[in-house]
């Protein structure tokens, strides 16, 4: 069957060569974006990497899978993401009637984005070192970009997807020994810049969990300062990639929040599901009743705490299906 899509591909046959991708698009789509931390740029990515595969279909010498073939040219579409200088760049602050405290540090990682939780249904999980939940989360996949750009593609092939050394030497145009060096210098890196929460998250759907969301929806719709800072841990981070602003600690991000809500700003939040974990449209209230989307918040949980609070522009709400506004 494969071997046939393959010659009538060849000779030309564009639905079967979508026959022969589409198994493999949604995984990968999620491998792009674990290598770019950004929906937007991962969809470019595998797009760019499908148009290759079209054109260079007859240099396929069956020596791996189509799979496998797929998985390198992606990836080598990633890194040519990576490398060049057209990222996104950082944004000013954009709440014009709140002056910000001054940030506990400078985000390292601006061209972050959500990854929207519908779009995970019938992906694999991953076939090697970490599961499913973490290896798509936003703490997994923002420590994943500061990586140097082939430690990255290794350790994700290596780790995430479980593909031999082999195989990803084959993919890198590299070197077994190669490859297990960078695989180690990529793990030590990830583990210093990725924190381990103290608490598992509860499980997703859980009595748990929707007791917590529904105490933080209460909060924040409430302008409750005290209330939302009761539901973080101690060092709670609050990011808002593409502005390269951190708090982090209960005491800045209740500084933070305090300038918010006593600027009189209040949203309606619409809840919706990103990269595994609770997230919210979010509706600013406006003078002529019509709410605005302004943004989407990502929530991080650690038992029945929230450890990370994640704000992202309002342009990733038409990727989660969410209007631009909502009416009065």
């Amino acid at each position: 069957m494969t071997a046939d899509l393959i010659t009538r591909a060849r000779a030309g046959d564009g639905e079967a060569f979508r026959e022969l991708t589409e198994p493999y698009r949604h995984e990968l789509q999620v491998h792009c974006y674990r290598m770019l931390g950004s929906f937007q740029d991962a969809e470019d990515a595998l797009q760019d990497a499908l148009l290759a595969a079209w054109q260079g279909l007859h240099g396929f010498e069956g020596r791996a899978s189509i799979r496998t073939w797929l998985y390198r040219i992606a990836t080598n579409r990633c890194l040519d993401a990576r490398r060049s200088a057209g990222r996104r760049p950082a944004k000013e602050w954009d709440m014009p009637e709140v002056d910000p405290p001054a940030p506990t540090r400078p985000g390292e990682v601006v061209w972050l984005e959500p990854y929207p939780e519908a779009l995970l249904e019938g992906v694999p999980g991953p076939e090697a070192r970490y599961e499913h939940a973490e290896a798509i989360s936003l703490a997994f996949v923002t420590a994943l970009q500061v990586l140097p750009p082939r430690q990255l593609a290794v350790l994700v092939l290596r780790d995430v997807m479980g593909f031999h050394a082999a195989e990803v030497a084959e993919m890198l145009d590299s070197s077994v020994d190669s490859v297990k060096s960078a695989l180690k210098r990529a793990r030590a890196r990830l583990q210093r810049g990725w924190p381990q929460a103290a608490e598992p998250p509860p499980a997703s759907g859980s009595p748990s969990e929707q007791a917590l969301v529904a105490s933080f929806v209460r909060a924040y719709e409430a302008g409750d300062v005290d209330a939302l800072i009761a539901m973080f841990t101690d060092d709670i981070t609050v990011s808002m990639p593409p502005i390269p602003l951190e708090y982090q600690g209960r005491d800045a991000a209740a500084r933070l929040f305090a300038g918010i809500f006593g600027s009189g700003r209040r949203v309606d939040l619409v809840p919706t599901r990103a990269n595994g974990q609770p997230a919210f449209g979010a509706y600013l209230h406006g003078s002529t009743g019509i709410r605005h989307g302004s943004g989407l918040f990502v929530l991080t949980l650690a038992g029945d705490r929230i450890c990370a609070f994640t704000r992202f522009d309002n342009d990733v709400l038409p990727s989660f299906g969410l209007p631009r506004s909502l009416p009065g």
